[in-house]
């Protein structure tokens, strides 16, 4: 059962992708729609296993490269915070599927588009379900591929191009650092897989090291690089530039990864790592304030939009910020909270945004749109829904996180805390 939540994906974009000339539109439709279901449902029966059982799972499928000390297994690790994220991709994923299907249905090359879908839709999996750091950066970088590939869907549009080329190259400069924290790990620690580097976090924590001429304290170091990483992926501020732009693909495309997987990705990270930064009161501090910072520039620079796509992605940014400053008030938990309930508003944004964009003829400027409650009044009763819990009204999803993590930011008593706060 756990294993088939990755060769589903994997065997629908092989279906979608090779054979997608002879099973025709209809067919690649179904069956990528109908794997990703299956995988949501097996995702269910994981999280009640793991997440209500208290019953962790952790296993290796075999070994996939072992030279001198460097030994790395094709290992799976499910505990809680797998099992809240498999939720999330996969859910959403199977909605943004089955939105395809009638959003993209004029497009000539919709088994394309399913390939790449399902294709993000593993590589995402593959993140989440790892138990090392390398079959992570797998993960990280395939997301990072499919992200270019659906951004550029539409590879005659100029801005698209440009677009997709710019997500690659803001994302090589995060992805340098993660990959420079995980060779620090291993040449530190000896090891790559979490549970034997958290073990061993104790033992090297007074570690001084010189790196680019300043010494600085070994786990604050590895924090700051895998950090680095994070910034790359979550866009937060310094590497913020590409997400706006990534509008540039189709609508289902940012509802997925500019909403609600992609982009959390870092989040997830620092989650991960958390025994790491509890070690390192100066990385929470950076992670606290970058996070706040990001958060307040992000909505201020999103009021001054006027394209519709354009402003859910900005909100986005800054959303991404509450999460990074909860986890960098050691609040773990509250950011993972906040990363769940906002990935489903958002993705109800976005495909939301999707509707009113074909409803008004491909217009995105909303200086041009009104009156669109007569006209489309079920997407705009479902989009008014969106932006109350987005905006923290009571008694709605966002109420109950975005207001936890004001709290606790309150209620920490530090100088970040209240800078944050």
């Amino acid at each position: 059962m756990y294993l088939n939540i990755l060769f589903l994906p994997l065997f629908s974009s092989i279906v979608c992708g090779f054979f997608g000339k002879f099973i025709g539109a209809n067919g690649s439709r179904f069956i990528s729609t109908t794997c990703i279901f299956l995988t949501f449902i097996t995702s269910c029966f994981i999280f009640f296993e793991v997440g209500f059982s208290g019953t962790t799972c952790c296993f290796s499928l075999f070994r996939w490269f072992s030279s001198e000390l460097l030994v790395v297994d094709w290992g799976f690790l499910f505990d809680p915070l797998t099992a809240i994220m498999l939720i999330v991709v996969t859910s959403i994923s199977t909605l943004v599927h089955l939105y395809s299907c009638e959003y993209m249905s004029h497009d000539p090359h919709i088994s394309r588009f399913m390939s790449y879908l399902s294709f993000f839709t593993f590589f995402m999996l593959i993140l989440v379900t790892s138990d090392n750091f390398i079959q992570m950066f797998v993960g990280w970088e395939g997301v990072g591929l499919c992200s270019y590939l659906l951004i550029n869907f539409w590879f005659t549009r100029l801005q698209a191009n440009k677009a997709a080329i710019k997500a690659m190259l803001v994302n090589r400069v995060g992805d340098f650092g993660l990959a420079l924290g995980i060779l620090c790990i291993f040449n530190y620690f000896g090891v790559l897989d979490y549970a034997s580097t958290f073990c061993l976090v104790n033992v090297l924590k007074d570690e001084i090291v010189t790196f680019i001429f300043f010494d600085i304290n070994l786990i604050t170091l590895i924090c700051l690089l895998l950090f680095v990483g994070a910034v790359g992926k979550s866009a937060q501020l310094g590497l913020h530039t590409w997400l706006p732009d990534a509008m540039e693909g189709p609508t289902p495309v940012s509802a997925l990864i500019h909403a609600a997987t992609m982009v959390t990705a870092g989040v997830f990270l620092i989650a991960r790592c958390s025994p790491l930064f509890e070690n390192s009161t100066d990385a929470l501090a950076i992670v606290t304030i970058f996070g706040a910072t990001t958060a307040f520039f992000a909505a201020t620079t999103g009021l001054l939009q006027n394209d519709l796509k354009r402003v859910i992605a900005y909100s986005t940014c800054s959303q991404l910020g509450y999460m990074v400053f909860a986890c960098g008030l050691s609040n773990y938990s509250v950011g993972v909270f906040h990363l769940a309930n906002h990935a489903f508003f958002k993705a109800l944004l976005f495909l939301g945004a999707g509707c009113v964009i074909h409803a008004v003829a491909d217009e995105q400027d909303f200086r041009k749109m009104g009156g669109l409650s007569r006209i489309i009044p079920f997407t705009y009763s479902l989009m008014f829904i969106g932006s109350l819990s987005l905006m923290g009204f009571p008694f709605l999803s966002g109420f109950y996180s975005k207001d936890v993590i004001l709290e606790v930011a309150y209620a920490k008593f530090s100088v970040t805390g209240h800078y944050a706060f």
